[in-house]
């Protein structure tokens, strides 16, 4: 699914317009896939009742040929028409035997009330995405008063907004007081990236895209290159799983984690890497951990590095390079700390001082500076860098550049901040933004998180995670999420995808985890692991 812009939805439109698919040719598509949403969600019975609110822009017309087609599938049907004439579309409507009610006949509200009360279905097609507010007086009196009689009843009809809920700002989010909360918001062709945005989001409900017909080689469309992540996206990147598979068939997924302070977020992301499938899981631990972890996974192997009062050591670089041969991706970061001795030990890493010697056949003969910046990028797993990692990796001249490329860096924004010397208040006003110019900045995969993750990478192509829960703020969900995509990148996903799949099934781990608990208050890092398994199991 794509994210847009209202300007970029209005060119795409306009478009493809002027290449055949006429306005009035997406009104029907639009119209009818929405129908078919309803009939979907509602069955068969031929019993139930629709009450649309019909503005006069696009919105209202796709709710006309809805109404139309519910009424051929023997609905009830009511349009309620808010400075909106008798056009073919309500003509239309009239000769499938719906009923037309105009709001200018209705000063007080009656006909509304009363058949709002009887409605099993209220469809808001007032306004669409090309509003801003704060809304006229006189709309925004009409919304009132269809709330207060939703507010009054025990069993209010289920609510579907047409593109967008009336009164919300499609670009940047923003609510008016007046607007009414739906349950299902069926948007047309593409996501508006308003939707994906706080306060809008809460007054969206669930969301689900109609296709209007575009063509998907419209030059206007591709040049969307913000995607949202959604069950069939992740599907489709997944790896297979033969039924001829060994552990190997799956990947070494390495992890350079946890502290004297930090003991659980190796247990965490290491337990995450195995839950997404990853073949093999080595845990390269500060030595001291062992006895507290190994009892609680059996089923790691263990790489125990050297320490001071806890914490990874410089002397740690070379005892993890002798895993890498094995490794097909490599995890840094979680729990590790600030230690200068951990800082030195990531110096190290990355500037090659880990690797194991080779002796050149090339006697007489330096090696060239280029040959050993190939060396070393060659000698590094795929990496995903997260949490202290990140802080450490900041202090490094030129970080970006002794990375292997393309490794996974998974900043919150504060993190983000630290590495990019912004504001976290300028990152969080443009987080896709932000994300993609570092990306392609940086060459890395970005995946900035928080609400409405952003996965970026340096080609300029981005995704956003439609999740926002506070059941997912809380200390260890980002080793969650870190287990999860380096368990993807060992199993040979690329960069981008790991990070893709892993932060959208890590979001829908966290609403499971709440929705089991019945609190988002009450989830724990834990609970989010417990159920990644769930979620995967929706995937196969």
């Amino acid at each position: 699914m794509k994210l847009v812009t209202v300007p970029e939805m209005l060119a795409i439109e306009k478009e493809a317009d002027a290449n055949g698919l006429s306005y009035a040719e997406m009104m029907e598509n639009a119209g009818s896939g929405l129908a078919d949403v309803i009939l979907e969600l509602f069955g068969e019975d031929e019993e139930l009742e629709a009450f649309g609110l019909v503005g006069p822009g696009n919105n209202g017309g796709d709710t006309l040929v809805a109404l139309e087609h519910l009424a051929n599938n023997g609905w009830k049907t009511r349009a309620y028409l808010i400075k909106r004439k008798a056009d073919e579309l309500v003509k239309r409507l009239e000769a499938a035997g719906g009923e037309i009610l105009y709001a200018e006949k209705d000063d007080k509200f009656d006909a509304l009330t009363a058949f709002v009360e009887t409605s099993d279905l209220l469809l808001d097609g007032v306004l669409g995405t090309g509003i801003k507010l704060p809304l006229k007086d006189e709309i925004a009196g009409l919304l009132v008063a269809v709330n207060e009689v939703l507010d009054m009843m025990d069993e209010p009809p289920f609510v579907l907004a047409v593109d967008c809920p009336s009164g919300v700002d499609s670009d940047t989010g923003e609510v008016a007081d007046e607007c009414i909360p739906a349950d299902l918001t069926v948007t047309m062709a593409a996501v508006k990236q308003g939707l994906l945005k706080l306060p809008a989001f809460e007054y969206a409900g669930e969301m689900f895209v109609v296709d209007i017909g575009l063509p998907d080689d419209l030059p206007a469309l591709e040049k969307v290159k913000t995607e949202v992540a959604d069950e069939m996206l992740v599907f489709g990147l997944l790896p297979e799983r033969p039924m001829d598979a060994h552990k190997g068939t799956f990947g070494t997924a390495l992890i350079a984690a946890g502290s004297a302070s930090y003991t659980g977020a190796a247990l965490l992301a290491g337990k995450a890497a195995y839950r997404v499938g990853a073949g093999l899981v080595t845990m390269a631990v500060p030595s001291m951990l062992h006895t507290a972890l190994a009892g609680q996974f059996p089923e790691a192997t263990w790489s125990l590095l050297p320490h001071e009062r806890g914490f990874i050591s410089r002397e740690a670089a070379k005892k993890l390079a002798e895993s890498f041969e094995r490794a097909t991706a490599l995890l840094i970061g979680p729990g590790f700390g600030m230690e200068d001795s951990t800082q030195a030990f990531l110096d190290d890493l990355l500037t090659g001082n880990s690797a194991p010697k080779k002796v050149s056949g090339r006697m007489g003969f330096l090696q060239e500076p280029q040959a050993k910046e190939e060396e070393r990028a060659t000698n590094l797993p795929a990496m995903v860098i997260d949490a202290d990692g990140l802080k450490l990796l900041a202090k490094i001249k030129d970080w970006h550049k002794v990375l292997p490329a393309p490794a996974v860096l998974t900043p919150h924004p504060g993190e983000m901040a630290i590495l990019t010397d912004l504001s976290t208040e300028e990152i969080q006003n443009d987080r896709i933004g932000i994300a993609a110019q570092y990306a392609k900045f940086w060459g890395h995969v970005i995946v900035l998180k928080g609400a409405f993750t952003v996965i970026a990478a340096p080609d300029g192509s981005s995704t956003v995670v439609p999740v926002a829960s506070p059941a997912l703020a809380r200390a260890g969900t980002g080793d969650v999420l870190a287990g999860l995509i380096v368990g993807l990148r060992a199993q040979g996903l690329e960069a981008y995808d790991a990070a893709v799949a892993g932060a959208w099934i890590h979001a829908q781990a966290g609403l499971v985890a709440a929705d089991d608990l019945g609190s988002v208050a009450s989830v724990l890092a834990g609970d989010v692991l417990e159920a990644v398994s769930d979620v995967m199991s929706g995937l196969e």
